[in-house]
Parts: C-alpha cells; sequence; structure tokens
C-alpha cells in the first residue's frame, strides 16, 4: 500500500544573533526546495494583523515546493529585546542571518517577501547586499516620511482623546528630533528608529531582482498614479517589474480577521512564472 505524500510542516526555532536569539517558523516543503523566501513582517500592530494571512501564504507556498522562513525582527514578537531598543540597521542585521540560515537549510538563494514597511525594510536590505533572485512586495510603503507621519498621527489622535494638549506631527517629529522617545499605540519608539525610516524612499532603491508588485484595494483604484509613476521609473532603471491589481481589503489594517484568497492564489501563481524562477 503506497503512503500519502509528505506533507510541509511549520517548524518554530530560534536563531543565534548577537543580541539574542530570533524567533522564526520555516515552512519546509515536503521535497528538495525549488525556491526560498524570507518573509520581512510590517510594522507595529500591522504585523499582529497579518500573521494570519502571512501563515496561510506560507503553507500555500510550501505546498508549492517554496522553503519559507517567517521572522520575528529584534523587539518584535517572540524575539530577543524590547521594541524600544530595536534599530533599522539592526533589523538590515537580522534579514541578513535569517537569510543565511535559510540558504543553508534550503539549499537555494532565497528571495524576500515583504508587507507594507517589511517590503521597505526588504528592498533597502537587497541595495546593500547581493541582489535576492526575486522580490515579493505586497502592498509596499514607498515613503518612510510619509509612513512615519501617519504612525505618528496616532499618538496625536491618541492624545486628543485623553483631553491633552495634541501635538501635531511636526511636533512629535520635533520631539524625536530632540532625541525624546515615544508610545504611540503601545509601541515606543525610538528617535534612531524613527530617523532612518523618515529617509527611507522606495522610489531611489530600484532592485536588480525582479519584482511582483501585490497592490491591494477593495475598489478599481488598488493602482494609483504614484504606484504607476514608481513602477516606471524602476523599469526605466531596468528593474523587470510585474504588477498585480487586486480587489482585496486591507487586511494589515483590520481588527478582525481577514481572508484575502486572491491574493494567496496571485502570489502562487507568481512563484511558478518561468521568467522569475
Amino acid at each position: 500500500m503506497s503512503r500519502a505524500p509528505a506533507r510541509p510542516r511549520a517548524e518554530p526555532l530560534f536563531l543565534a544573533s548577537a543580541r539574542g536569539p530570533l524567533f522564526a517558523i520555516h515552512h519546509g516543503p515536503a521535497g528538495p526546495a525549488r525556491q526560498a523566501l524570507l518573509y520581512v513582517h510590517p510594522f507595529g500592530d500591522e504585523m499582529n494583523r497579518s500573521r494570519r494571512m502571512a501563515a496561510l501564504a506560507a503553507r500555500r507556498m510550501a505546498d508549492a515546493g517554496v522553503a519559507v522562513l517567517q521572522l520575528d525582527l529584534y523587539g518584535c514578537g517572540d524575539s530577543a529585546g524590547e521594541f524600544a531598543d530595536a534599530r533599522w540597521d539592526i533589523w538590515l542585521d537580522d534579514l541578513a542571518t535569517a537569510r543565511a540560515w535559510l540558504h543553508a537549510r534550503s539549499g537555494v538563494a532565497p528571495g524576500l517577501w515583504g508587507l507594507r514597511l517589511g517590503a521597505l525594510l526588504a528592498l533597502d536590505f537587497a541595495r546593500r547586499a547581493a541582489a535576492p533572485p526575486r522580490l515579493l512586495l505586497w502592498q509596499p510603503v514607498t515613503s518612510g516620511a510619509a509612513y512615519l507621519t501617519q504612525f505618528l498621527r496616532l499618538l496625536s489622535a491618541g492624545e486628543m482623546l485623553r483631553e491633552q494638549h495634541a501635538r501635531g506631527a511636526q511636533a512629535l517629529r520635533a520631539a524625536l528630533a530632540g532625541g525624546e522617545t515615544l508610545e504611540v499605540g503601545g509601541y515606543v519608539l525610538a528617535p534612531q528608529l524613527a530617523a532612518a525610516i523618515d529617509t527611507l524612499d522606495a522610489g531611489a532603491m530600484a532592485p536588480a531582482a525582479p519584482v511582483d508588485w501585490f497592490a491591494l484595494a477593495p475598489g478599481e483604484r488598488a493602482l494609483t498614479p504614484a504606484i504607476e509613476r514608481l513602477v516606471a521609473a524602476w523599469r526605466d532603471a531596468g528593474t523587470p517589474v510585474t504588477l498585480h491589481a487586486l480587489r482585496e481589503p486591507a487586511f494589515w489594517d483590520s481588527q478582525e480577521l481577514i481572508d484575502c484568497p486572491a491574493l494567496l492564489d496571485a502570489t502562487v501563481a507568481a512563484l511558478h512564472e518561468p521568467s522569475h524562477v
């Protein structure tokens, strides 16, 4: 009697780093890996709200023969450190550690799969390190400055609700520039991390690797003029970019668990494209 084929399995583990253990989950395919991807999670509460979709996608990818490593960056999730101690350069080091581990485990040079600010971190890592074989970008943040402003507005809104003097984004930026740490939505934001995010611009990060860019919106405007201009500039710089516009909700910004099956299907289909293998 023949056995049913083995199923991919999720393996929780800790990676050693100079600052303490980093929690990760390895999704290994049943057979030899034909590709490998390192998942770069989003920022703050977006990370927690995205865990289900990231896990669903990782399992689907493993079913398709892709080894996936989900990493909790330093100061995030179940990894060592406090969020207040997180720094952009530490996170870049974390990605180097995780990529080396996944390469050794899978035998395949890993690509990068980033969501929201994690996509911007993946792009920054890709331009500093050896170019990955591919990049999957789920709803990437394109301007660190705009993202930081949006994040700081959460603190402004909280101060208003507490009937305190509500500081605007510029005043909060000035506080950070003066060395003040800020607690935003339960996350203690260090001035050094804020300053690093503030300088990031995806338009200046055209990667050498092929890119699959997934733009999500529940209506018709998943591809905004700003995205189209940025992608055109990347293509002019020689980056192969495939755009995927999907009518899916912003699951990373919802208090409720939301599944996006079309995003899962489109992502797995992109991994099968011959031009990217």
